[in-house]
């Protein structure tokens, strides 16, 4: 097995770039874009059943037809890495546009109340206040979402484009069990890394949960 890792060292930290840059930037664009999105319907009633509908018929694709599709739709090339980003960025979206809403929804009422007695215009109110205060529930669905993509981007593999989807296809056509073995063992470690580090930074972003768990 040693032999095997330095032999193919270059391949595989080749493939785990390009895993952590397929699962990770779509996370951060799903984020961005989810919570405007969750703000909006959280806010205006209008807003919020086709946002919902949306969301749900989006996550409802199944990946693989997903990125056999964008080049069709968007115009790229087939092997071009962007499907897969654009792709997951669909699924992250729509996976935290419902953590964003229903962690605004679960802030108390007083708290909205006192936000409000205190002259918050509805917009601070949101940002300062609410947004804050549901951190827990969106971190609980950016966990299900970095899992969910790093498993994701080895589907990828089937098109030419997959990380370390590669070692798998790759493994699978030579009958090598160490490619195979690879594989899994760091999607799995990327996978309880990225689970650590986004629990991480909730306890840092929510000091309250930690002072009101100490009394």
């Amino acid at each position: 097995m040693i032999e095997f890792l330095s032999v193919n060292q270059g391949r595989i930290l080749g493939d785990l770039e390009q895993h952590l840059y397929l699962s990770l930037l779509p996370i951060i664009i799903g984020l961005v874009i989810a919570i405007p999105l969750g703000m909006l319907a959280a806010n205006s009633r209008w807003a919020n059943a086709p946002l919902l509908g949306l969301s749900s018929v989006t996550y409802s694709i199944p990946s693989l037809a997903l990125f056999i599709a964008m080049p069709g739709i968007i115009g790229t090339k087939i092997l071009d890495p962007i499907n897969v980003v654009i792709a997951l960025s669909l699924y992250t979206t729509a996976l935290l546009f419902r953590s964003v809403l229903d962690g605004l929804r679960a802030v108390p009422e007083p708290v909205k109340q006192a936000s409000t007695a205190m002259g918050m215009r509805r917009a601070r109110q949101l940002l300062t206040v609410e947004l804050p205060v549901a951190i827990p529930v969106v971190a609980a669905g950016l966990r299900v979402a970095a899992v969910s993509n790093i498993s994701l981007v080895s589907v990828g593999a089937l098109i030419g484009v997959g990380g370390l989807g590669d070692l798998f296809t790759y493994g699978f056509q030579i009958g090598s069990y160490y490619y195979i073995g690879s594989g899994i063992v760091l999607s799995v470690l990327l996978a309880l890394i990225a689970d650590v580090v986004i629990v991480v930074i909730q306890r840092i972003a929510t000091p309250w949960t930690r002072a009101r768990a100490a009394r």
